[in-house]
């Protein structure tokens, strides 16, 4: 594969507009679908004041090829990214026309976050070029993609998708079993279901969790992975933990009642201005900008 691609994608929203940025940033032309032509509409200039922000040449947004017709975006493509909602139903379908448009050499990949891949691609002929990709957001600023294999995924297709990602600046890695949630959100949800279950109990508040997993360990993250940790401390310290707290850990195998009650009650956080934490708009604003100055900077470090 060489470094211009040519990239089709289908999904303009906060994901596919993310990822379009990023190939169009490293040179090829990307041509991007979707079926709200206000989404299509704003393309442009959502990429160019992201590259603005990042103090990125805006012209690179001119790579971007906003389409009306999926057939159009994915027609001539070397790679297709699929980066719509997460409705397994509606991704079949969206993958099924992907197929019927697109060249057959061409790889397709979702951008699913927890949807297992296999399932997303089921009635698909070629399933052998069928992958998961699942990037996180947004997508210009965190390096990570989870490519995830199939069962039908052949070694070749997995290969090519990791030098292309790898030659557009991001971190790739292997997804060897094609599980819900692959591996970051499965780590992600289980902090979380451990978080909720300590409010729900009245162990502590929710401020209380968040201060304590961003001013302790949190700390260490970025740099200190949890295996990395584990071997730091020695695994035998790492067990004798574990026979006391795994215990006592939540294993509930559904959501809990707490964020369950949030939702059925309309509080459904910052779209609401109220979850676990009530959020004025002033909030709101000031903790979008922390993370992002965060993640700015962390990429200017890298860069």
């Amino acid at each position: 594969m060489t470094d211009k691609a040519r990239i089709g994608i289908v999904g303009a929203g906060l994901m596919g507009h993310g990822i379009a940025q990023v190939f169009a940033v490293h040179g090829h032309p990307v041509r991007v679908h979707d079926a709200s032509t206000e989404a299509l509409a704003t393309l442009h200039r959502r990429v160019r004041d992201n590259l603005i922000d990042l103090g990125q040449d805006a012209g690179a947004a001119e790579r971007i090829e906003a389409c009306t017709g999926l057939a159009d975006a994915v027609r001539d493509a070397d790679v297709v990214f699929e980066a719509g909602p997460e409705s397994l139903e509606l991704k079949q379908r969206i993958f099924a026309a992907i197929e019927e448009a697109a060249p057959r050499q061409a790889l397709l990949a979702s951008n699913t976050s927890v949807i297992p891949i296999g399932r997303i691609m089921a009635g698909l002929r070629g399933k052998e070029r069928a992958l998961g990709t699942h990037w996180w957001n947004p997508p210009y600023l965190v390096p990570l993609v989870e490519v995830i294999r199939t069962d039908h995924t052949d070694a070749a297709s997995m290969e090519r998708m990791r030098a292309l990602l790898a030659a557009a600046g991001k971190t790739p890695v292997t997804v060897h079993k094609d599980v819900p949630g692959f591996v970051g959100n499965r780590l992600q949800h289980a902090l979380w279901r451990e978080a909720i279950a300590l409010v729900q109990d009245g162990v502590c508040d929710a401020e209380t969790v968040d201060i304590v997993v961003k001013a302790g360990f949190g700390r260490r993250l970025a740099v200190l992975g949890p295996l990395e940790n584990a071997d730091l401390v020695g695994t035998d310290l790492t067990l004798a933990i574990h026979e006391n707290v795994l215990p006592d850990l939540d294993r509930s195998a559904g959501p809990l009642p707490y964020l369950r009650d949030l939702v059925a009650g309309g509080k459904l956080g910052m779209k609401s201005g109220e979850g676990f934490r009530r959020w004025s708009a002033e909030q709101q604003a000031a903790l979008r900008r922390r993370v992002r100055e965060h993640l700015k900077a962390f990429d200017a470090e890298e860069s």
